[in-house]
């Protein structure tokens, strides 16, 4: 009897709740490719639902979850059960996060439904003991993000204040948080992020003495590798207590204190005309928020002297303003509470809107499929290590948010832009005639 006959017959005789989870289980995953297995309990029996050799075990402490998947098929909650405690991961975090496609793509006959929803009903934890992981969740509901200074202030503090020390465990050793440049998809994380940051100095045509801003600092990366190795006098802005902290202590370290800056401030509420030579801002603007795109722009225009260079680098996404996807829903209730993102072209034409004339637009996508790889790696190496600075419920979150992400830079969900501009002085273009300048 094929899969299909199968399906369409679909009973459960057994009467316990595992043996009613088990032929749940081989009757979802008949049509799985994958390399998958399940087991019901720490000790129980596995399910191999796959069609090769498991590299991936998704271990059910508690059938509710398994009884969600059925009833209401919503992947945030198998994540959930997952940060709570009630399910694990042993293997490739890859492999079940990729399940999610399958099952979203499931098509059964109404019939079939019906019998595997009385089946999952059926489904009872007989022991109920699990311990439970304290949750790290953002309590605002969506609606209320309107992106005000209190807002964004909040919402940073809840994504980058979690720890200097954990983030330290899995960033390079300048404490990037955005996209490497790889030259080679074998290099170190430490030599990728070192390409990175000079790759934007030589696409801002870095000269000495100039006044460079970053909006959007991060831990101080981006300014102190200008001032060191492009001479200029370089001022940051961040909205996060422990990046303004780990960036002036390192800038006294290297003795910078009359070359490089730091801030507590939201661009906002930057002052002055005219004011840079160069702005960068590196992945920033999905905390802006669309409806305030334009104000962003504008003000680093109005900071920018005529025929200034800005380097805007962030995230995009393949569905225009998407609020309505898992992922995002995913991310703002766990990580970025307050990130939006677009399409590219909805954010070069707001650019341009603002009168900045773009020179060079370049997609590091596959750079940052790489760079969350190694993140996700660096960090399962030191699981132990982080659960001195952070729960074990937020660990997973990190966890499946950056391997999550990576799938979705691979598969093109998500994208990732650098876009160089000028602000117009109606002059003649004082820019190479080539890209050689950049590579």
């Amino acid at each position: 009897m094929d899969a299909k006959t199968d399906r369409m017959t679909f009973s459960v005789p057994e009467h316990s709740s595992k043996g009613k989870a088990r032929q749940i289980l081989q009757h979802v995953f008949a049509g799985y490719n994958g390399s998958l297995a399940v087991r019901l309990g720490k000790d129980g029996e596995t399910v191999v639902v796959g069609k090769s050799p498991p590299d991936c075990v998704l271990v059910f402490h508690r059938l509710q979850p398994l009884r969600d998947m059925i009833l209401a098929p919503d992947p945030l909650r198998l994540a959930d059960a997952h940060f709570r405690g009630w399910a694990d991961i042993e293997g490739n975090i890859y492999t079940a996060l990729e399940m999610r496609e399958y099952l979203q793509s499931l098509k059964l006959p109404l019939p079939e439904k019906f019998s595997l929803w009385l089946a999952a009903l059926g489904l009872s934890d007989e022991d109920e003991r699990v311990a439970t992981h304290a949750r790290r969740v953002w309590d605002k509901p969506l609606t209320m993000i309107r992106h005000s200074r209190d807002m964004n202030r909040e919402a940073i503090g809840f994504h980058y204040d979690v720890s200097n020390d954990f983030y330290r465990l899995w960033l390079d050793e300048r404490m990037v948080y955005s996209c490497a440049y790889f030259r080679n998809a074998n290099e170190s994380l430490d030599d990728a992020q070192s390409n990175k940051l000079d790759l934007i100095c030589r696409k801002l045509r870095l000269q000495p003495g100039e006044k460079l801003l970053d909006i959007g600092c991060g831990w101080g990366a981006l300014v102190i590798w200008a001032a060191r190795h492009y001479g200029v006098e370089a001022h940051g802005i961040t909205l996060s207590r422990n990046q303004y902290n780990h960036a002036v202590r390192r800038i006294r370290e290297l003795g910078l204190e009359g070359r490089v800056s730091v801030e507590l401030k939201d661009y906002r509420d930057l002052e002055g005309e005219g004011v840079y030579d160069k702005i960068s801002s590196v992945g920033m603007f999905e905390h802006v928020g669309l409806r305030n795109l334009p104000l962003y722009f504008s003000t680093a225009h109005r900071l920018l002297r005529d025929g200034g260079l800005f380097l805007n680098h962030g995230i995009t996404q393949d569905e225009m303003g998407g609020t309505s996807t898992v992922g995002f829903k995913f991310i703002s209730k766990y990580v970025f509470p307050d990130g939006e993102l677009d399409w590219v072209s909805n954010i070069q034409r707001e650019m341009e809107r603002c009168t900045f004339e773009i020179h060079d637009v370049e997609s590091l996508r596959a750079h940052y499929a790489l760079t969350l790889r190694q993140w996700v790696g660096r960090l399962e190496a030191h699981h132990e290590d982080a659960l001195q600075y952070v729960t074990e419920a937020v660990y997973r979150i990190w966890r499946m948010y950056m391997a999550g992400c990576a799938l979705q830079f691979e598969n093109g969900e998500m994208g990732v832009y650098q876009i160089l501009a000028a602000k117009r002085n109606r002059q003649p273009l004082a820019m190479p005639l080539t890209r050689s300048y950049m590579t």
